[in-house]
């Protein structure tokens, strides 16, 4: 990857936040909470008392996190960098991105009761700290893996850049082992094809969009086919000690991609059983549009299939749907194994390829041979025994009950034959009534 870049534009004043899509406002005990204005659009103390993220990991491939900090404390596991083979916290003097992110998941504030600071969408979930520049050949391919094999059911990666080797495969790996992989569409409001940047473009990555409090898209979130959803992303407060304050206010795609994550966690707890593109499945078929976009065909462009509704998305009757969900599978999963190795999309069912071709068996002479000769005795012995039958019954005339042989009609005691029919379901159309008693 020859560049990347973090998704957000921070500020290090506080204000208080707006109400997201009509909601009324609720009393907080602290500045910094109250200005967390996705908190209140989300009514997250809804979501709380049915799900909190508790026993979910998500990796947070960023700049590093700052683990001490008093939102953070306890919520960030050892983590490590692919940048110089250090841990996963945030350098001295560093920039604050990797923490502003993960306090959006998974802080859980501070004071009485957790009431003051910054409090994420997934407050008991854990982060698993994956400091990543993305420079090197591989991209952010080795933090993927590191992410999979430790633990993490989530992964959030705020940044962008160009495509690398070895990352694509890295996206394979982690959908084969069931991780659900988040990442930021961009912030430079461009459209179409080839719009998306990596890694949100690479198949089986969730694209994440950006929208304003009023859940209208935000004018610079870069948009294009590929996206998936999008999330609150304007003046959004986090934690991240930047010498001056504790706190950001900052807006980007970054910050959108971080709520997305947080609902995951909340999911992966509430329906252990899903597999990554069930839980994706459900954020999708309970997501919402504005007013003003409602009626358009989805997924849309710049909406995807819509804003994030996490409290919808936990409480909603929605079919598991196939394996996958809506996640376009990446080509080495959606390909057949089969002779010619043609590609196919996973198909509705949802598995990880195509049908394959069912090869015949083939028959070799000597099985043909034993198969004749069986076939040969079987009609000599029916032969035989109707002959014999034949022969007796000449010998001992009609039945009792007259003509007809069996009991036939007429017959004291007999009865006629009914036809042999199929097994029905009780109650089937098409079923057979039970032959009448005589």
């Amino acid at each position: 990857m020859s560049f990347t870049r973090t998704l957000r534009a921070v500020g290090g004043a506080v204000v208080a936040g707006a109400l997201l899509f009509g909601t009324a406002p609720v009393a907080s005990a602290d500045q910094i909470r109250d200005a967390q204005w996705p908190l209140r659009a989300f009514k997250a103390d809804e979501i709380w008392k049915i799900s909190t993220g508790k026993g979910v990991t998500v990796a947070v491939i960023d700049n590093g996190v700052q683990s001490q900090h008093p939102d953070l404390k306890g919520n960030v596991l050892p983590g490590k960098s692919f940048d110089d083979g250090g841990s996963g916290e945030t350098p001295a003097g560093g920039d604050t991105h990797g923490t502003q992110m993960a306090s959006e998941i998974a802080g859980h504030g501070h004071g009485s009761g957790g009431e003051s600071g910054v409090k994420g969408l997934a407050p008991d979930a854990k982060i698993l700290p994956l400091r990543d520049s993305g420079r090197r050949p591989d991209g952010f391919s080795s933090s993927i893996r590191y992410a999979v094999d430790h633990g993490a059911s989530v992964i959030n990666i705020s940044m962008t850049g160009t495509s690398s080797d070895g990352e694509a495969a890295a996206i394979s790996y982690a959908l084969k082992h069931d991780v659900l992989i988040f990442a930021g569409a961009g912030n430079d409001g461009k459209s179409g094809p080839d719009a998306i940047q990596y890694p949100a473009r690479y198949p089986g990555v969730a694209a994440v969009g950006g929208v304003q409090n009023s859940g209208k898209i935000w004018s610079g979130s870069t948009s294009g086919p590929q996206l998936m959803l999008t999330a609150p992303a304007v003046d959004i407060i986090s934690a991240g000690d930047s010498g001056t304050s504790k706190y950001q206010k900052g807006t980007g795609t970054s910050d959108a991609t971080a709520y997305a994550s947080a609902t995951a966690a909340l999911l992966r707890e509430k329906f252990p059983n899903l597999s990554a593109g069930q839980i994706l499945n459900r954020m999708v078929k309970s997501a919402g549009m504005p007013p003003s976009a409602e009626g358009i065909s989805l997924p849309d462009a710049h909406y995807g299939y819509g804003f994030i509704r996490p409290l919808r998305a936990l409480t909603s009757d929605i079919p598991a749907g196939p394996k996958n969900g809506p996640l376009k599978m990446p080509q080495d999963q959606a390909s057949s194994a089969g002779t010619g190795g043609q590609a196919a999309s996973a198909g509705s069912n949802g598995s990880d390829s195509a049908s394959q071709p069912v090869k015949k068996p083939g028959w070799s002479p000597l099985f043909i041979a034993v198969l004749v000769g069986a076939g040969v005795f079987v009609v000599v012995v029916i032969v035989v025994i109707v002959m014999l039958v034949r022969r007796k019954s000449r010998r001992n005339g009609p039945p009792p009950g007259g003509p007809g042989g069996f009991g036939g009609p007429g017959g004291s005691g007999g009865y006629a034959p009914y036809p042999q029919t199929p097994p029905q379901q009780p109650g089937a159309p098409g079923s057979y009534p039970p032959p009448p008693r005589r």
